[in-house]
């Protein structure tokens, strides 16, 4: 697949700055990025938000809905790198796929696209709420976010990311209205943490590793990191981890 060819380069410029650090520490700098082709499901405000600022890195951006035609326009303004198309065409169009959905949509996002997403790297923007999610928020909050919604989306290469940040500060960081906004990622695959790392600096937002997706509890809602929307020293200092 032409993805697994250019991670293999993203990761192979990451291996010496990963070969000091302790695991999972600061995210290993990537240069020059790789262009992508991503898969933004769920294009509200916040996959619309990051994928805008995917497009001005220079990646090929489709967002997707169940109602594509409602995101035309604003994929025309956005000039050639964006494209629409559905849930299912996102999937496959994407080496990359960004979900940014109501939680509960997850599910179906798994059983369905189960053959577009597999082995790929997703970055799980979607939080489960008390108020529409039920027995799934129940399971969310007993095993982990990251834990729940790695068995909903089986196969794939999971990252926990953009999901305890607004869409507001994404879009201010992005167009340099304000301190590059902290960005929280966390996987089990260190490998999608070097390309998801890249992918927060594509944004211009800074990444900030806490470890396997059990540790993306320390950035789920009602914690103190959630929504903080702060710069990457304090986002250390409050996840008492060492300056990069």
């Amino acid at each position: 697949m032409k993805f697994f060819r250019r991670a293999a380069l993203i990761a192979i410029a990451a291996v010496a700055t990963l070969a000091v650090l302790p695991a999972f520490s600061a995210a290993p700098q990537v240069n020059p990025p790789q262009k992508m082709r991503i898969g933004v499901i769920g294009s509200g405000s916040l996959g619309g938000s990051v994928g805008r600022a995917w497009i001005k890195a220079g990646h090929e951006v489709m967002f997707s809905s169940r109602n594509p035609d409602e995101l035309r326009a604003m994929a025309k303004a956005l000039g050639p790198l964006a494209s629409v198309g559905t849930p299912k065409e996102a999937a496959a169009f994407g080496e990359i796929v960004l979900t940014a959905l109501p939680y509960s949509a997850l599910t179906s996002i798994g059983r369905d696209l189960q053959a577009e997403l597999r082995g790929k790297i997703v970055i799980d923007a979607s939080n489960p709420t008390r108020w529409s999610d039920g027995d799934l928020y129940q399971q969310a909050m007993r095993d982990g976010v990251g834990a729940t919604s790695a068995r909903l989306l089986p196969g794939t290469r999971l990252v926990r990311g953009f999901s305890a940040v607004n869409a507001t500060a994404i879009a201010a960081s992005s167009e340099g209205r304000r301190t590059t906004l902290a960005v929280p990622i966390a996987s089990d695959d260190k490998a999608a943490l070097v390309v998801a790392s890249q992918l927060v600096r594509d944004a211009r937002c800074a990444p900030v590793i806490t470890g396997n997706l059990e540790s993306s509890r320390v950035f789920e809602d009602g914690t103190p990191i959630d929504e903080a929307d702060t710069d990457e020293a304090t986002l250390r200092q409050l996840l008492k981890l060492p300056p990069n």
